[in-house]
C-alpha cells in the first residue's frame, strides 16, 4: 500500500516577538510613555507590540521596520 501526501504550504516569514530580533531595533513609543517609564520604571509598549523598559540610546540602532510601517500607516 502506497500513500502520497501533498501539501500546499505557503512560505510565510516568521517574525519574532520575543526578545531576540526586537533587541536589534529602536522602537516607536509615545514620548510621554517613555518619560513616565523613566520615572516609574514601568514597561512601555511599542507600536509593534514589544514590551520593555527603555534603558539604551535608540539613536544607536536602526528603526524597527514593523513600528515604522505601522507609524507610516497612521499618518494617512
Amino acid at each position: 500500500m502506497e500513500t502520497s501526501t501533498q501539501s500546499n504550504l505557503e512560505t510565510i516569514p516568521k517574525l519574532s516577538h520575543g526578545d531576540g530580533d526586537h533587541e536589534r531595533f529602536a522602537h516607536y513609543v509615545k514620548k510621554d510613555k517613555i518619560l513616565t517609564s523613566a520615572l516609574s520604571g514601568d514597561p512601555v509598549t511599542a507600536l509593534c507590540g514589544k514590551v520593555w523598559i527603555p534603558n539604551r540610546d535608540p539613536n544607536k540602532f536602526p528603526v524597527c521596520p514593523e513600528c515604522k510601517a505601522i507609524f507610516d500607516g497612521l499618518k494617512k
